[in-house]
């Protein structure tokens, strides 16, 4: 087992029937925690009308996991 780590977004719209969420994973927790970073800049820097329509949050969740063919190369 190696250790990974998830980010992992949810996303809420209004009248939208559940929380959709995306995720990725990063061979490092500072790769994660900064792409965590860059997402919710990206967002914060989005109009008020935006936010209205979209709520989001992410968070880097650590994970044990089986080997994962090409993580390390991939720079993710």
């Amino acid at each position: 087992m190696i250790k990974v780590w998830l980010l992992i977004m949810f996303l809420s719209m209004p009248n939208q029937p559940s929380v959709k969420y995306n995720a990725a994973v990063y061979s490092t927790e500072n790769q994660c925690m900064v792409a965590r970073d860059n997402y919710m800049k990206i967002y914060e820097s989005k109009p008020e009308s935006y936010k209205r329509g979209l709520v989001t949050e992410a968070f880097c969740l650590p994970f044990n996991a089986f080997p994962i063919p090409g993580l390390n190369q991939t720079g993710a």
